[in-house]
């Protein structure tokens, strides 16, 4: 009835979800203009379909889900998931100087909505009135969005522990996104969000498998990341971190985005990029 879709787009609503690496490097290359050059030109061509995607569906917000590598939290004091509801981001220092990105905008109303819902929904997160944002939310926020002179979304930051064991499983990280799902249909504002699920694909940064790349395996992930998300869910983190790398654990932060999407998303793009130190991957769905 006419009345009840009114009603409905009154609401917030999830348009589509989004997975990438976070490659810090990409970064540098990004901040000195290098695109263009062979090793690295791939890459940003990667992101120019969901570049436009974005443009033309225009999101109002990005809840972005990612880790902080010692850059807000450190190892005295690291929560298993933490939210931001700042009306403002700084970009944190990761031992260069601070990269020359503006400040990313926060919206305090539904910040603090989505971490209510949260806890009704049992999940006991860290509630943050400041953050600073490193390599792992702000890569794919600048390969997925312009920011000159200014970011054209609001962000919500979700950070996850995948630094320091113990780490809550990849089902937790799904049903995570089933509960933000709830948090955003609930939200009384016609506002449009896009989730981010980050963190690198197959990659080891120290031992004796230091370079270690599984691309077999990455590309079993975006497989399944689409088609059967669930039975990713039960993958351990040692069963990951043996075929993958001690680092590729990083991907159960894409569980969370999966989860907050419908059984079946349109896909946008794919992508796989691999002669780096990690599986540079690239997914991104649109609800129907």
């Amino acid at each position: 009835p006419p009345a009840r879709r009114r009603r409905r787009a009154e609401l917030a609503r999830i348009i589509g979800g989004i997975g990438s690496s976070h490659v810090p490097s990409i970064g540098v290359v990004h901040d000195q203009g290098r695109h263009d050059e062979p090793a690295w030109k791939p890459v940003f061509e990667a992101y120019e379909p969901v570049r436009a995607w974005l443009e033309e569906r225009a999101p109002d917000i990005a809840i972005v889900v990612y880790n902080d590598h010692g850059s807000d939290f450190f190892f005295d004091r690291y929560p298993t998931f933490a939210v931001g509801t700042a009306d403002h981001y700084g970009i944190a220092d990761e031992g260069w100087g601070t990269r020359p990105l503006p400040e990313l905008r926060g919206n305090y109303e539904f910040s603090w909505h989505l971490c209510n819902s949260l806890v009704y929904d049992e999940f006991d997160i860290t509630i943050c009135q400041e953050m600073k944002l490193d390599h792992g939310f702000l890569v794919p926020m600048h390969l997925c969005f312009p920011h000159e002179p200014d970011w054209p979304v609001a962000v919500v930051p979700v950070a996850v522990n995948v630094i320091q064991h113990p780490l809550p499983t990849g089902l937790r990280c799904y049903r995570l996104g089933h509960a933000i799902r709830h948090a955003v249909d609930g939200f009384p504002e016609d506002l449009k969000v896009v989730i981010l699920g980050t963190g690198g694909m197959s990659h080891q940064l120290h031992g004796a498998r230091f370079g270690h790349i599984n691309p077999d395996w990455d590309q079993a992930w975006l497989d399944k990341i689409e088609t059967e998300p669930e039975s990713l869910t039960s993958i351990t983190h040692q069963e990951i971190m043996e075929q993958a790398g001690a680092e590729a654990v990083e991907l159960i932060m894409w569980l969370t985005m999966r989860g907050a999407l419908g059984p079946a998303p349109r896909r946008v793009q794919r992508n796989y990029y691999a002669p780096m130190t990690t599986g540079m991957g690239l997914i991104a769905l649109e609800e129907n």
